[in-house]
């Protein structure tokens, strides 16, 4: 099976995402990015990264989707910089996968 990447969040963060032929979905409320995630979700997409700011919108939605294997939801930085989510969940991956915080 062929798994699409989306991309979702504030226009200017993710419009570089259309150059590499992602699927980028503009969304700035939590009905937007909540609804756009489950939507991906159920039409194959592997992979969703989200802006850290748009993540915040939607953790309920987000949380539901970690112990699945598709769609690995990955959190970016927005165009204003990072606020540090994504690299958190990044380290407590890895702590809980090698049982402690090799980075």
């Amino acid at each position: 099976m062929t798994y699409k990447i989306g991309v979702i969040g504030d226009r200017d963060s993710v419009m570089p995402f259309k150059l590499f032929g992602f699927e980028v979905v503009y969304a700035v409320s939590a009905k937007q990015v909540r609804e756009t995630i489950e939507s991906m979700a159920k039409n194959a997409f592997g992979v969703i990264f989200i802006t850290e700011d748009a993540s915040e919108l939607a953790v309920e939605t987000i949380e539901r989707y970690k112990s699945d294997v598709t769609p690995a939801i990955i959190l970016i930085p927005s165009h204003n910089g990072t606020k540090g989510i994504g690299l958190k969940a990044i380290q407590d991956n890895v702590e809980r996968a090698v049982g402690q915080n090799i980075l």
